[in-house]
């Protein structure tokens, strides 16, 4: 959730230049065209040859990859498809309060992670990776920079393609043994036919490309349709000068702002881009922000297990590297009001309670985290002991102690409480709010 850029002044300044330049490369324009960080489709092999080759538009893609997202038939259960975990009627992200969803063939088994929004970032996420600082004075001076970018929690996908593959074969999720299987419940599908017009008429006589193609559909649909990017909150509203904050929820847009108190747009960017493009409440880093461990996951059960984010167990290429250990992804909180599970292991289950964690973590310690043999606090447990040194400590408002006084008082998280309500979707621009009524 809400959190700060690891190292100092002059180090977030620059974090946010980089984030300048991602922004111009990318075109994070309100078009939301696909950006270019988005690889190409892998060079299909000189036996994928179709009869028929058909070069489908990106909308006919689009189209297709919609029925594909809501069909409940990919699945070894028959009854979860993308939409099941990822509901349009919640921003794209869960339908419910569990802090991870079931699937496998009976729906009986856990997911690992909680689910993530997929409304907004997506067409704007750039690839996974790591500024090297080559300047030992530079590192001394501003700190060591964390890695950027991917799609995931932990990053590992740099695309949506590649995404769309993992919960298909999961057997945690829609539990396919295979991409072979995975067609072949395409090929029964009722839009076997547009299937097959889009890619050939022998497409399925290609299992491995027919699952590619697939997959590039569901890309398309998840980049190109309008519900993934609605841009119609209230505060996109106030962007463009059509409505006002009531006094509560400027209060609590400045406490957001306030680089002394909550920090969070040092993470969670909220300023308009300089083509005016509306903000996506994300820098794509990566935090360790010792989030309490969560015993409502049953592999938690196992002492010796450990959810690490970006070094595994799920991503496997940056496991050597000690000191990403515990760092998740920034995500966006564009209608995070409207969630009921926050952060990567779905620990809390309000908003408030989020909040208040931010920024209590240090200040009341034994609110979050079990006790000791000693009675003292085992902070930061659902990180491994030597890893824990990698937590943001450094960073307002994590740089309290035990027994002072939160940044935050209840009344200011009230007041951030309504500001983050601003950006839920949807908000209709004549409907009278606490007296305001918004003008067109």
């Amino acid at each position: 959730m809400i959190r700060a850029v690891l190292g100092g002044t002059a180090s977030r300044l620059r974090t946010l230049l980089i984030f300048a330049a991602i922004v111009l490369m990318h075109g994070c324009s309100r078009s939301d065209r696909p950006a270019t960080a988005q690889a190409p489709m892998p060079t299909l092999p000189a036996t994928s040859v179709l009869t028929t080759p058909v070069a489908a538009p990106d909308s006919a893609l689009a189209a297709l990859g919609r029925q594909i997202f809501f069909d409940t038939s990919l699945s070894a259960s028959g009854q979860q498809s993308c939409a099941t975990c990822h509901s349009p009627d919640h921003a794209y992200g869960p339908p419910n309060s569990l802090a991870v969803q079931m699937g496998g063939p009976k729906l009986d088994r856990q997911g690992m992670r909680a689910v993530p929004s997929l409304r907004y970032a997506l067409n704007h996420t750039p690839v996974w990776s790591k500024a090297f600082v080559s300047s030992m004075a530079e590192r001394v001076l501003e700190g060591d920079e964390p890695p950027v970018g991917g799609f995931g929690w932990d990053g590992r996908f740099n695309t949506l393609h590649e995404q769309a593959a993992f919960p298909l074969l999961a057997p945690n999720e829609m539990a396919n043994r295979d991409a072979a299987e995975v067609v072949d419940r395409i090929r029964h599908a009722t839009y076997a036919p547009d299937f097959k017009r889009a890619f050939g008429a022998d497409i399925f006589n290609d299992p491995e490309r027919a699952f590619q193609q697939m997959l590039r559909a569901i890309e398309r649909f998840e980049l190109e349709d309008a519900s993934f990017h609605p841009y119609d909150s209230k505060f996109d509203f106030y962007l463009d000068d059509k409505v006002s904050l009531t006094p509560q929820e400027q209060r609590g847009l400045a406490l957001f702002n306030d680089p002394q108190r909550g920090n969070c747009a040092s993470c969670h960017l909220d300023r308009p881009g300089a083509d005016g493009s509306h903000p996506l409440f994300t820098d794509y880093q990566f935090e360790a922000l010792g989030v309490p461990r969560n015993r409502e996951i049953k592999a938690n059960a196992n002492a010796g297990y450990f959810d690490s984010g970006l070094c595994g167990p799920l991503r496997k290429d940056q496991a050597s590297q000690s000191q990403y250990c515990g760092m998740f992804k920034t995500p966006t909180l564009r209608n995070v009001a409207r969630r009921q599970v926050f952060f990567h292991n779905g620990r809390f289950h309000s908003l408030r309670e989020a909040l208040r964690f931010y920024v209590q973590r240090d200040t009341a310690p034994q609110r979050w985290y079990p006790l000791g043999p000693n009675g003292i606090e085992k902070k930061f447990d659902d990180i491994p002991p030597q890893f824990r040194r990698n937590v943001d400590v450094v960073d307002l408002p994590l740089t309290l102690s035990k027994g002072q006084a939160p940044f935050w008082n209840d009344s200011d998280i009230d007041d951030v409480i309504a500001f983050l309500e601003t950006l839920d979707d949807g908000y209709e621009l004549n409907r009278s709010i606490s007296g305001e009524v918004g003008q067109p």
